[in-house]
């Protein structure tokens, strides 16, 4: 058996009733989400919205990188984002541990030294959430009609918290 037949097996369950067949790549809501990449995030479910409603980028923290500033300026410009959450979460990993508690971690876990990468720790949640929504208000390819919001969402309750 391939370790990958359970999630193929599920695929072609789900292609079965498969209901974007046709979608433009449009954010149908004229939403975008920048959220971390734990699993407790539902990002879509989490603010009443479907696929094909949103665009989201997932990487650890939820943090504004370069890379994202890219997705959010093809998705302002041509896939009719006018509004965007930058969301962090409670008990994130990357906000509970140092960058050399982190390093060392990985380190311990994959028996190499992670001593060169730059992971991403964050410091002060609130702190970072108000600088990465600066990053995309003060993007000079972010149109001024796009809304950019900063909020702290809650694996344990569910709950958004606005932070900017």
């Amino acid at each position: 058996m391939n370790e990958f037949d359970d999630l193929l097996e599920a695929n072609r369950q789900f292609a079965d009733d498969f209901g974007l067949t046709g979608f433009d790549g449009i954010a149908r809501a004229g939403v975008a989400m920048v959220t971390c990449m734990d699993s407790r995030i539902a990002p879509l479910q989490m603010i009443g919205l479907e696929p094909g409603d949103a665009k989201i980028m997932r990487n650890p923290g939820g943090r504004v990188t370069d890379q994202v500033l890219v997705a959010l300026v093809l998705g302002a410009s041509l896939l009719q984002v006018k509004r965007v959450l930058v969301v962090e979460h409670t008990r994130c990993a990357m906000a509970t541990s140092t960058e050399d508690e982190l390093k060392a971690r990985v380190s311990e876990a994959t028996g190499s030294d992670a001593s060169w990468m730059t992971l991403g720790a964050i410091v002060d949640q609130r702190a970072t959430i108000r600088a990465d929504v600066h990053r995309v208000t003060s993007h000079p390819l972010i149109p001024a009609d796009v809304s950019v919001g900063g909020f702290l969402y809650d694996v344990d309750t569910g709950l958004l918290q606005p932070v900017v």
